[in-house]
């Protein structure tokens, strides 16, 4: 069934910043007695927020300081603002989402100043004005709260819906809401995405067909 509601991940969704956030995160863990590559970053942490990651490393046995969550964010900032790959397929996507009359939105677990840098300059964030949420002013992935929230706003039901995310943390909180999930796996799928219930897809052209809109 051809939905009414898209609802997007942003980060390994619409623009490709974690190999950007993974190196920044994992020099800094590295850093504070925690050594890790940037790749076991993105399997460790991923899809979860930068103060969840801190919890985490402090449990693992990091000596992070008090200010390690702000200062992760503004070196993450700063080398965001140098511009950041928007997903091949993105734009072509939300032209014919658009043109079936269907409603968009963003659920992310990053803060609103990160998505701020990273989908200005593609002019994303104007595709999606008023209609993007963060996990800094709702709870977080996992937690459904987002996908609810963006279902209420657009008047949608959960068989009216769908969530597209990256992470296996991120696509539980669509499992979670009931609706259907879409995993996006643009280079590998381990089998875990599949594993929890998402429909594992490669390429916005493959979402494109599963939303019936070719």
């Amino acid at each position: 069934m051809t939905p009414k509601l898209v609802i997007f991940d942003c980060d390994g969704v619409l623009v490709d910043t974690e190999p950007t956030t993974d190196a920044i995160i994992a020099r800094r863990l590295t850093a504070c007695g925690l050594p890790i590559a940037p790749e076991e970053t993105s399997a460790m942490f991923i899809g979860g927020t930068i103060q969840g990651i801190a919890d985490e490393a402090r449990r693992k046995g990091a000596d992070l300081p008090a200010d390690w969550v702000d200062g992760t964010y503004a070196e993450m900032f700063a080398a965001l603002a140098k511009g950041v790959p928007v997903f091949d397929g993105v734009d072509a996507l939300l032209d014919k989402l658009e043109a079936a009359g269907i409603a968009t939105a963003i659920a992310s677990n990053g803060p609103m100043r990160k998505m701020e840098i990273t989908l200005t300059p593609s002019g994303l964030i104007d595709r999606f004005q008023g209609r993007i949420y963060s996990g800094h002013d709702y709870v977080p992935k996992p937690d459904p709260t987002m996908i609810y929230h963006a279902m209420r706003v657009a008047n949608c039901t959960v068989a009216q819906t769908v969530f597209i995310d990256d992470s296996v943390n991120g696509a539980k909180a669509g499992i979670a809401a009931g609706v259907r999930t879409l995993g996006f796996a643009p280079e590998d799928d381990d089998g875990r995405r599949a594993a929890i219930g998402a429909e594992v897809v490669t390429h916005m052209d493959d979402i494109a067909t599963r939303l019936g809109l070719d």
